[in-house]
């Protein structure tokens, strides 16, 4: 019974082990395999406890993150429905714009008819008729075998004589 007394933490460290029985020495492996556990219960723990940080860490810069580009969007938003709103005045406004134009013009043609009544007719042009200009080749009259007896020349008759 002298080995039971000898201080525990020596025994623990594995000293003075060859005078133990069987009975003690596996009461020893008990305390050991208990410690053990209890070790690694604790480096458990620790591991959780920082990978909780961590993971807790990086889900705060993601929230941040996120409520950042919510914001960045809210902002982007906003911005959007006032171009819309730019954009509806001036399509108003333009609108307005030729409203006056058709009004000038209209008031300028009945101006020149009350003036001029023989301009009054306008031979089926009107000045609010978009005009569109093209580029053509120039059209030949077909040539007469034989030359007309007549032409007209600044009102005179000429006679040709071949």
């Amino acid at each position: 019974m002298e080995e039971a007394s000898k201080p525990i933490p020596l025994l623990l460290m594995g000293q003075e082990l060859s005078g133990l029985g069987f009975n003690q020495l596996m009461h020893l492996e008990n305390q050991l395999q208990i410690s053990l556990e209890n070790v690694r219960v604790r480096k458990v723990s620790w591991f959780k406890v920082k990978a909780n940080q961590s993971s807790s860490l990086h889900d705060q810069t993601f929230r941040d993150e996120i409520k950042e580009l919510q914001q960045k969007g809210s902002l982007i938003h906003q911005q959007n429905k006032e171009l819309h709103k730019k954009i509806d005045l001036i399509h108003k406004e333009n609108a307005e714009l030729q409203k006056v134009i058709v009004i000038e013009a209209r008031g300028r043609e009945e101006e020149k008819a009350t003036l001029n009544p023989s301009q009054a007719i306008r031979n089926g042009y009107d000045i609010l008729d978009p005009v569109s200009l093209q580029q053509s080749q120039p059209q030949f009259q077909p040539q007469h075998s034989e030359p007309p007896a007549e032409v007209m020349i600044l009102g005179s008759s000429l006679k040709l004589m071949i």
